[in-house]
């Protein structure tokens, strides 16, 4: 009752969890390309980043490795609600930061242009965050709209048997009825 085809999440797993994966490791090797956020330096550890990458998009890529080799809807789903919830994370996580601390933990873009500062935020945080719940949705909604068992419906009654009006005998029919008839 609860089994899926194990293609209903293969490709939004794969994609969460690329997302994942891309979430976690481009504060390290994004310095190497020129797209960082301070300290701009590869391979730097801080508390601002475990919180608001590493650990979120390690949960994006268990949700997606989830998602690839889900049998059961409730595997699939978990798998899913774990992609949400991470890009939700990624989206907001960094606004909500100073909540727990008084300095921005993630930092701040360090390209020197406008443009350049906007994508590393798009590309680090809020796109990031947006794509992943788009897809991570995505698989959630296939996922419960995919039938499961469906009960046999009852079967429709057979139509009544009607009898065209030539063939009624002429002795049912009353003096009233011919009256009404013409």
């Amino acid at each position: 009752m609860l089994q899926i085809r194990r293609r209903h999440g293969v490709f939004g797993g794969f994609l969460v969890a690329l997302l994942g994966i891309w979430g976690a490791l481009i504060p390290f090797i994004g310095p190497y390309f020129h797209y960082a956020y301070t300290p701009d330096k590869a391979w730097t550890y801080n508390t601002g980043r475990l919180w608001l990458e590493i650990l979120p998009g390690g949960a994006a890529l268990l949700g997606g490795v989830l998602l690839i080799i889900a049998n059961g809807r409730h595997v699939a789903l978990f798998g899913a609600f774990l992609g949400i919830v991470s890009g939700a994370w990624f989206a907001v996580g960094n606004a909500l930061a100073p909540l727990w601390t008084t300095a921005a933990p993630a930092g701040v873009p360090a390209s020197t242009t406008t443009l350049m500062r906007a994508m590393e935020e798009i590309g680090f945080f809020t796109g990031l965050g947006v794509a992943m719940v788009l897809i991570a949705a995505a698989v959630a909604g296939r996922l419960t709209a995919v039938p499961g068992v469906t009960q046999a419906a009852a079967p429709a009654p057979p139509p009544e048997a009607t009898v065209p009006v030539e063939t009624v005998p002429s002795h049912r029919i009353s003096e009233d009825d011919t009256q009404t008839i013409s």
